[in-house]
């Protein structure tokens, strides 16, 4: 059941979905249930151990959805291969993903990779640590909307809760794009994952094998 509430403290229905929600983490991470577990018991026949009394919320959570989507072109969807991935970790954090480096983002399907979920003891603890999630995670391969996200959770009129459908036109605009790296740069990045690529794994102590990887160098090739 979804409902908008007004500034008077006021309940205006919204929808209902027979279904979980993609935000059900954000109920799972204030309640501290397993909703998906309490469905498939539901559909086993058993019932839950819990009554409506016993569903508390404690806390604060957050959740961003992170997309294949191009915010400087209309969020039109960004089909592509994925690169690289680097998710972040710590307390209170919690991604849901089904994308892994080497997945190919197409165009027919929902282009949502991953959730980044936070929980704080407070709403400001929650925007904190999602702040910082958001700063460690790195997509490579699709456009996505990741840095509009980063602005969203920085502004201060989310901070302070002024939010409204026209948040992003007021505050955001047009997102101006990033700064192009260098191509000594991304030369760079392609060597060192070329290298970890092909890195053997080696016991603890034990020297780096020099022919682990192979170049011109050794084959007297310039």
């Amino acid at each position: 059941m979804e409902f908008l509430l007004d500034a008077g403290g006021r309940f205006h229905f919204l929808e209902m979905n027979t279904r979980l929600q993609v935000e059900h983490p954000v109920t799972e991470a204030v309640t501290g249930l397993d909703l998906v577990r309490a469905q498939i018991e539901i559909a086993a026949g058993r019932k839950l151990p819990f009554g409506p009394d016993g569903v508390g919320g404690r806390g604060h959570a957050l959740e961003c959805r992170l997309y294949a989507e191009d915010p400087e072109h209309d969020d039109l969807p960004s089909p592509g291969r994925i690169l690289h991935l680097a998710w972040p970790e710590g307390p209170g954090v919690r991604v849901d993903s089904g994308i892994n480096v080497g997945g190919e983002v197409t165009i027919h399907y929902d282009p949502l990779l991953a959730k980044l979920v936070t929980w704080g003891r407070d709403r400001a603890e929650s925007i904190e640590r999602m702040a910082d999630a958001l700063r460690r995670t790195a997509v490579l391969g699709v456009v996505t909307n990741l840095s509009r996200l980063k602005a969203i959770v920085d502004h201060p009129s989310f901070r302070r809760g002024e939010l409204h459908t026209g948040f992003i036109e007021e505050h955001l605009g047009t997102p101006s794009p990033p700064p192009s790296p260098p191509a000594e740069a991304l030369a760079a990045l392609a060597a060192a994952l070329h290298l970890r690529a092909g890195a053997r794994p080696r016991a603890r102590g034990q020297a780096p094998d020099p022919w682990a990887s192979v170049g011109p160098w050794r084959l007297g090739e310039r």
